[in-house]
């Protein structure tokens, strides 16, 4: 159904604070199975489309006062045609599809949602990292080339694996996430390493990740994409490396020069290369990596499909963390 009018609303609005109007742009993000009631409850009117493009946001919006939106970017363009627009809520915790300057300048609030996933993504990444330890891609690739059918022996032992227990972890982001992969390490035995802050090294009393990449038996990344952190595991770097090293990115693509690491990946100059993004999603133009793993390269080699975070209860705790930012933005605004 349509959302009231704007005459409808400033009237309501005369009296007690009304409660706002809202429109989720793409909430098939969210994925299956998931209750919106908590949003609902929260807005006046909550009209829901699945999908929407720049040019269909500004249609939809032209009379909300609440954009909900994951991935659909909202230009200064599209925010200057929105006078009724007043908040803005990212279903994520990046806000690089939100021009935030303009967002500001037509007085838009926005607002987004963090440590929603950390259980989600904290098991993904350790799923990834136990993966790459035993070379599960291999022994797989091996049993469905019937090579320990056809094997004299009871096992395989042609790829060494790596135990855990009192191996060097490195962690790049010591936030909320970051902490909790420590945490899970831990228990495995690992002994845990925060790096310095990239970029911000000489006022960091952590060591730099240069420092730690020598003796650094796997780096798992957990920082955001920018400046100081593209491509900052590159070819330089990862030429310091042990050949035995793994490495996990659940972060953001981009963090990893990926042709450097699949390259180094070939050579045998580090031992696993495990990455849940990649620096254009989806891959519509292909990327090395899926290249490498279309033709069945022989490498410890995984790729996961940005969904480290899409546990039911992650998803789900982004709805309650979403409306919970709508009535404190009523609060605020009131």
């Amino acid at each position: 159904c349509p959302l009231p009018s704007k005459a409808k609303r400033l009237s309501a609005m005369n009296g007690e604070h009304a409660m706002p109007n809202a429109v989720i742009l793409d909430a098939q993000s969210l994925g299956p199975d998931i209750d919106l009631t908590a949003i609902r409850n929260a807005v006046t009117h909550l009209e829901i489309h699945q999908q929407s493009t720049t040019t269909q946001a500004r249609e939809r919006l032209v009379e909300a006062e609440i954009a909900i939106v994951n991935k659909v970017k909202l230009d200064a363009d599209t925010l200057a045609q929105l006078p009724s627009l007043r908040l803005i809520c990212v279903l994520a915790t990046g806000l690089n599809n939100i021009d935030l300057e303009a967002a500001k300048a037509h007085n838009i609030a926005v607002k987004n949602v963090s440590a929603y996933g950390t259980a989600s993504v904290s098991q993904h990444t350790l799923m990834l990292m136990l993966s790459l330890a035993n070379r599960l891609p291999r022994y797989q690739a091996d049993i469905a080339d019937g090579k320990w059918q056809d094997s004299d022996f009871f096992c395989l032992q042609e790829h060494p694996t790596l135990q855990l227990s009192g191996k060097q972890l490195v962690m790049v982001g010591q936030g909320e996430l970051g902490s909790e992969v420590a945490r899970l390490a831990e228990a495995f035995g690992m002994q845990v390493t925060f790096a310095a802050r990239p970029g911000n090294e000489h006022n960091d009393q952590r060591p730099s990740l240069d420092e730690l990449l020598p003796t650094a038996d796997v780096i798992s990344l957990h920082c955001p994409l920018n400046e100081a952190t593209k491509h900052l595991l590159n070819k330089e770097r990862l030429a310091k490396a042990k050949p035995s090293l793994l490495i996990v990115n659940c972060a953001r693509g981009g963090i990893i020069d990926e042709v450097a690491a699949l390259e180094a990946l070939r050579n045998g100059d580090i031992g696993g290369l495990a990455v849940d993004v990649l620096p254009t999603e989806p891959p519509k133009d292909g990327h090395p990596l899926l290249d490498a793993l279309a033709k069945a390269e022989p490498l410890n080699l995984i790729v996961t499909p940005h969904n480290a975070w899409i546990t039911p209860e992650a998803r789900q705790n982004i709805v309650g963390l979403t409306a919970d930012n709508i009535r404190a933005w009523q609060t605020e605004a009131h």
